[in-house]
């Protein structure tokens, strides 16, 4: 028998592109998820949205918070579903109390940044972040904004030649 081709090898499945903005992020964990079987069903067909989620700590234990993962009509019609519900993040020890100690520290905070696949598996990437105050963040839209311009510019230019 063919081995049947995986199609979601690698793939994005949400990205927290608000993050990146609001937050100057540092270093960078790779966490699995603690999920149910229509959780999983759901995140294939592209329902998750991690926009505006965080992580907590309790009992030396990583939860995601306010992750929304949309339930399928097809798939969970006999499950209670809770598309909010706290998941519990996979981590080994000397992770979770890298996280706390950052935590700790005044402006530190730990945001997810993409929900992605690994072979078969679901991974959360978290970064330990610290926000960003105004102008930092008018400056950061200034740079976008000049490497935007800077494109366009060498786009007409190498259409003219």
């Amino acid at each position: 028998m063919a081995k049947k081709a995986q199609k979601n090898q690698g793939s994005t499945i949400a990205l927290n592109k608000k993050a990146k903005f609001d937050y100057e992020l540092h270093d960078r964990f790779e966490a699995g998820i603690a999920l149910t079987g229509w959780e999983v069903k759901s995140l294939r067909a592209g329902k998750g949205n991690i926009t505006d989620c965080y992580v907590v700590f309790k009992n030396n234990e990583a939860w995601l918070q306010a992750a929304q993962i949309q339930p399928l009509l097809s798939a969970s019609t006999h499950f209670v579903t809770d598309p909010f519900r706290n998941r519990k993040l996979l981590l080994n020890r000397r992770e979770i109390s890298r996280l706390q100690e950052a935590v700790e520290q005044k402006g530190y905070t730990v945001v997810p940044t993409a929900l992605y696949w690994k072979e078969h598996l679901i991974k959360l990437e978290i970064a330990i972040a610290k926000g960003k105050q105004l102008h930092d963040k008018r400056e950061t839209e200034k740079e976008r904004d000049w490497a935007r311009d800077k494109q366009r510019l060498f786009q007409t230019a190498t259409k003219r030649d």
